[in-house]
């Protein structure tokens, strides 16, 4: 069965349930994985999405902060949600689709301004989310598996505008970058889009704070697809929709996607 996935950390799914609606239209993946949706499950707009043909939701939501949502044309059921680090957070959910495809669709903590867990709180709790990641891919090998989402760390040096001028920023530093690299080693994971794009720099976010980011162009990979290695090679077709960072009301991230033949 073939399919379509995408990625997207909204920033709101409400404040930007037109763009939404405009992706599915337009883009009309088969499966569609939201974070930062900042709602509660109930207050999804879900309505329009079922008009345009996602009749299936699993997700994961609070007031106002993080949540993550997959909407499906295809029929799946809910496979869990995890609470790594203990944060009590809405950053997990998983499902699975009729094919037996499990899909993970991850917001991993963004780690606030310092690189440096003694001082910063939250920079802490990104490393122990991403070492709960790792403990539970040794303790159980993904199988038949796609883990997509907003995983806040842009690992490689095409991956980011500046790799010498980031290394000291959060999401680029080197110890991001191995708990993140630890997390892919220990579940075999394979990096679907950099399959699919190896070389060139490639981005999914670019910050607000910059007034023309299409021109400036200073922006880092931070969304992304993987899969795990019974299925890597069956995707293909990776691509950032790199415009719609220029819709109205955008999200600061780009949608990611790839495809499978499974």
């Amino acid at each position: 069965m073939p399919f379509t996935l995408a990625t997207w950390n909204i920033n709101s799914v409400r404040l930007r349930e037109p763009i939404v609606a405009q992706l599915m239209r337009d883009e009309a993946p088969d499966v569609l994985c939201l974070q930062e949706c900042k709602s509660p499950v109930d207050k999804i707009p879900l309505a329009q999405f079922e008009a345009l043909g996602y009749t299936h939701m699993v997700a994961r939501g609070q007031k106002g902060y993080n949540g993550v949502a997959i909407f499906s044309k295809i029929p799946m059921v809910e496979a869990g949600a995890e609470d790594y680090a203990g944060l009590g957070h809405a950053r997990h959910i998983a499902a699975r689709l009729d094919n037996g495809v499990t899909i993970h669709n991850h917001y991993v903590p963004a780690g606030g301004d310092v690189a440096d867990r003694a001082v910063n709180e939250k920079f802490g709790q990104k490393l122990d989310y991403l070492t709960d990641m790792r403990d539970a891919f040794h303790a159980s090998k993904p199988q038949k598996s796609i883990l997509v989402g907003d995983l806040n760390i842009a690992p490689g040096e095409d991956d980011v505008w500046s790799h010498k001028q980031l290394l000291k920023v959060v999401s680029h530093t080197p110890i991001e970058v191995d708990h993140l690299n630890d997390v892919m080693a220990a579940g075999d994971w394979s990096d679907v889009t950099r399959a699919d794009i190896p070389d060139g720099k490639l981005y999914s976010w670019w910050s607000y704070r910059a007034k023309d980011w299409d021109a400036a162009d200073k922006g880092r990979r931070l969304d992304h697809i993987w899969a795990s290695p019974d299925i890597k090679n069956a995707a293909h077709s990776s691509r950032v929709l790199r415009a719609a960072r220029g819709w109205e009301k955008p999200s600061d991230h780009a949608p990611v996607f790839a495809s499978f033949d499974l």
